[in-house]
């Protein structure tokens, strides 16, 4: 069903001229398919449900959308921000885990399966090294404000020295830091959000994470924080 929900979606994206455009990247692949949740969950199934659900919400707005890795096929990092060119910004889908000294091991379902609930909450992250940080970071601070308006907490642990990979707040506020050296930030020629939606690992967040009606009230918060940023009627 979401493999036909996506081709839908991207057929109507496709079909529709836009005065904005935003490239929606699915973090991680299926080969590669990023962080395990506590429940043995693949990241990139998270990534690309609520990619599917922004790219409808920021449709709904009026703003084109250009799906990139939504089959999870992609064939590099660089891939990604080379299919971006031509768009007005960038948004990169993710599900975060923590630093692997903080993993406890439990049982579900019989399966053995690691999980921490110390840290969760969502994040957003830019690049000193993009080409235009100023919008960059005006956009993850509108997507911030608007899904704490909305009710959601953002993570406090990046900004901590765990295993010596503190992120500094880029503005605490909202929840941004800066990353520099993430490709898909500073590779990308226009203005780049890395979104971490939560905490997989956390045993209490993943269940929410899966909730449709959750997925839609935060994809409407991002697609209304990256519409206000672009000047966008909405």
């Amino acid at each position: 069903m979401l493999k036909l929900a996506t081709l839908a979606l991207v057929g109507i994206i496709s079909s529709t001229a836009f005065a904005s455009e935003v490239a929606v990247d699915v973090g991680h692949t299926l080969a590669a398919s990023g962080a395990v949740s506590a429940r043995g969950g693949k990241e990139f199934d998270f990534n690309r449900v609520l990619a599917v659900s922004v790219s409808s919400a920021l449709a709904e707005r009026g703003l084109g959308v250009q799906p990139i890795n939504f089959d999870g096929r992609i064939d590099s990092l660089d891939a990604r921000p080379q299919q971006a060119a031509g768009a007005d910004f960038f948004i990169s889908i993710h599900h975060d885990s923590v630093p692997a000294e903080l993993l406890e091991d439990w049982d579900w379902n019989g399966s053995a399966q690691t999980y921490s609930d110390r840290h969760a909450g969502f994040a957003l992250f830019v690049s000193h090294d993009n080409p235009d940080l100023a919008t960059s970071l005006r956009c993850a601070s509108a997507i911030g404000a608007r899904l704490r308006r909305l009710g959601f907490v953002g993570a406090t642990h990046h900004a901590d020295a765990l295993s010596g990979r503190p992120r500094p707040y880029a503005d605490a506020e909202n929840s941004v830091h800066y990353y520099d050296k993430l490709i898909v930030l500073y590779r990308t020629p226009l203005p780049a959000v890395l979104f971490e939606a939560g905490v997989i690992k956390h045993r209490a967040e993943e269940l929410v994470l899966r909730d449709p009606e959750r997925q839609s009230r935060m994809a409407d918060a991002i697609a209304t924080g990256i519409a206000a940023c672009l000047y966008v009627p909405h």
